[in-house]
């Protein structure tokens, strides 16, 4: 009776073990979810310098006051409210520079959305500028649905409504064009 008793207490201390052992789960994003409000940031930056570089070139600098990581929500991005400046240094090191109000870079999409007071100045001395304008890093396009003005290092001025790039801009697009000018040099 005691062999039999000493068996059944076995066999539910077995049960009991595989059960709890097949109900843990991997709760960890629920465990950082734990008193950070989905509204809220799960972190800050300040006085950010960050170097992006590939194959031990670098390729960007971003630098902003302020950077409020959002990467928490189910659709993460992170957010420079102060605004952004990106050196975007190209293939043969030459340098272009971004400039905006503000930014977000939404994660899951590679998209960058640089919005107030964008202006690009190429290394070649092109300049764009326009009130918005989004990056999709996936397939290294600049685009606009925004007036945009793009003053070329020809004296060329030309505005429209809807614009679109590669983002070396060797490849520009400009729709509803509503003026086109170009400067002549006096002698």
């Amino acid at each position: 009776m005691k062999k039999n008793s000493a068996y059944n207490i076995l066999n539910i201390v077995t049960v009991i073990a595989v059960t709890m052992f097949f109900s843990c789960t991997n709760n960890f994003k629920e465990v950082q979810k734990v008193g950070v409000s989905e509204n809220e940031p799960v972190g800050l930056a300040e006085n950010i310098n960050f170097k992006y570089t590939d194959s031990g070139k670098i390729k960007a600098i971003l630098v902003s006051s302020k950077m409020l990581d959002y990467t928490n929500r189910d659709f993460p991005f992170r957010e420079f409210p102060d605004g952004a400046t990106m050196d975007v240094f190209d293939n043969k090191n030459n340098k272009s520079v971004v400039v905006a109000d503000y930014a977000i870079i939404y994660e899951a999409t590679g998209l960058i959305d640089l919005q107030g007071n964008v202006v690009i100045t190429t290394h070649d001395g092109n300049v764009l500028k326009t009130e918005q304008l989004y990056f999709d890093k996936t397939n290294e396009w600049l685009f606009s649905n925004e007036p945009v003005e793009i003053a070329s290092n020809d004296g060329t001025l030309m505005k429209g409504n809807v614009f679109d790039a590669n983002d070396d801009f060797t490849s520009i697009n400009i729709y509803e064009m509503y003026d086109s000018s170009m400067v002549l040099e006096e002698d």
